[in-house]
């Protein structure tokens, strides 16, 4: 009998959830691959609706119920650098003291995970830990709903709220043993996602006290995280403005190769730092400014001059920044009349982040997130350089500057994934608008994939329309 039908309704006992979960799995072992069709409408009797739903993206992302074991993402070395600059890592004490040191005696294990899947920390009871392994629940796994479907961490990030997923609801059969408890972390300022906590274990992961303990964890890290902002911007604000730079500048130094600049521009969040200054430019044609924790979008012309100053921290003059804003003879009087318009903004979001001016520069630490791009490509993190690489920068300005960082930028983004990058990595890339028609990138993922994997008909079916296309 086929299980997939409409949901009956009425209130389901957990153990009946339970049979109707295995129900489902038992129908899709024995239909093969789903259409997208099949996918979108996959219902099943008992089943609660948002795993319901959540099997439908399972299905539709292609992830298989049979894999063993979670993919790792992060390899050690790629692991330390990011864990430690990352926002999270600030919070870390809150969720150990809450969380971790009581899990020990009650077998449970407790991880935290970045805003796209990747386990960043798991920890609690040691020998829970070891039996994880077999699963691959270990830090720099990627339990992302795209790759192993339905389980707490990732469809908390999916949905943006807590959820509790147990046994055999879970879509990757591997892991029917366990059942556990997520909440993501939302930044408290900008309401950002930055990650998402998790419990995991046997019955009790599942208790209905859990969910709440999660939740009130969570926002007990948050408030901690608002008061530490606010208890260093009150710091920094009652500095002189000399001394906050010098201060910036310092904290820079401190911070260590994770926060060097790369390419002249500004990289990773510094290390211990609770926020970070951030400029995204990567896939937009208007910037976002991000200065603890207030963001604003700014116009092109504003978002070209930001990335050149943020990409030359030593500053400069008024005839330099023209030859690198305007494509063609560029009038310093149209530059300082934008320049005025500029920090009239950036007076209202934050005085200390007016720029100087002879030459002009930036006031205060800016991190673009081309830079860390840039940062993480140095390093052969190309993985990281990804997953934060969105497209072009600015792809439709004009600016000689941004013009020669945006193919900066892309070309050495395009050279690391064919060098090193797995068949996922490369197909990632694939998707992106700038490879769209890189006929050199899908052939070497084609090479890459397993025979039969169901991927490959997708990558064929691209480079015969490109085939044609040249063709024609």
């Amino acid at each position: 009998m086929n299980p997939l039908h409409p949901s009956a309704s009425g209130a389901e006992t957990m153990e009946q959830a339970q049979r109707h979960a295995l129900a489902g799995h038992e129908w899709l072992t024995g239909s093969g691959p789903l259409d997208a069709g099949v996918a979108e409408n996959l219902v099943v009797t008992g089943l609660r609706s948002l795993v319901e739903e959540s099997w439908q993206r399972s299905a539709q992302l292609k992830a298989n119920p049979d894999n063993p074991e979670a993919p790792l993402a992060l390899d050690t070395d790629e692991l330390e650098d990011y864990r430690r600059q990352h926002p999270l890592a600030s919070i870390m004490p809150v969720i150990h003291k809450l969380l971790v040191l009581p899990s020990h005696d009650s077998g449970l294990l407790v991880a935290v995970g970045d805003e796209v899947g990747r386990l960043l920390w798991v920890e609690g009871d040691p020998a829970l830990q070891r039996r994880a392994e077999g699963m691959m629940f270990v830090p720099g796994a990627d339990w992302s709903e795209a790759t192993v479907g339905t389980s707490a961490p990732g469809t908390a990030l999916a949905l943006g709220r807590g959820i509790q997923i147990s046994g055999a609801e879970h879509y990757q059969r591997s892991v029917h043993e366990w059942s556990c408890t997520a909440v993501p972390f939302h930044d408290p300022d900008s309401g950002a996602l930055l990650g998402v906590v998790d419990i995991t274990g046997k019955a009790s992961a599942v208790a209905p006290h859990t969910l709440s303990l999660v939740e009130a964890t969570v926002a007990a890290a948050q408030a901690q995280l608002r008061v530490e902002r606010l208890q260093l911007a009150a710091t920094l604000a009652s500095r002189p403005a000399r001394r906050r730079s010098s201060a910036s500048a310092a904290g820079s130094r401190a911070a260590g190769p994770g926060a060097a600049r790369a390419g002249g521009a500004g990289a990773g969040l510094k290390e211990g730092s609770l926020y970070r200054n951030s400029l995204q430019l990567l896939g937009r044609d208007q910037a976002l400014l991000s200065i603890e924790g207030k963001t604003v979008a700014l116009s092109a012309r504003h978002s070209e001059i930001l990335t050149l100053l943020s990409t030359h921290p030593e500053g400069l003059n008024a005839e330099e920044l023209c030859v690198l804003l305007y494509p063609g003879d560029g009038s310093t009087m149209t530059l300082r009349a934008e320049m005025v318009r500029l920090r009239k903004i950036l007076q209202q979001l934050n005085p200390a982040a007016v720029p100087e001016s002879r030459p002009y520069k930036l006031s205060m630490d800016l991190v673009p997130d081309s830079g860390q791009v840039l940062n993480c490509l140095q390093r052969g993190a190309h993985r990281i350089a990804l997953e934060i690489y969105r497209g072009a920068v600015l792809p439709r300005s004009e600016a000689p500057g941004i013009v020669d960082l945006r193919h900066r930028v892309s070309s050495l983004m395009r050279e690391a994934v064919l060098t090193d990058g797995s068949a996922e990595t490369l197909l990632k890339y694939a998707a992106l608008p700038e490879a769209r028609d890189d006929v050199d990138v899908r052939t070497a993922a084609l090479k890459l994939l397993p025979a039969r994997s169901p991927k490959r008909a997708a990558v064929v079916a691209d480079l015969e329309r490109l085939e044609a296309e040249l063709s024609a």
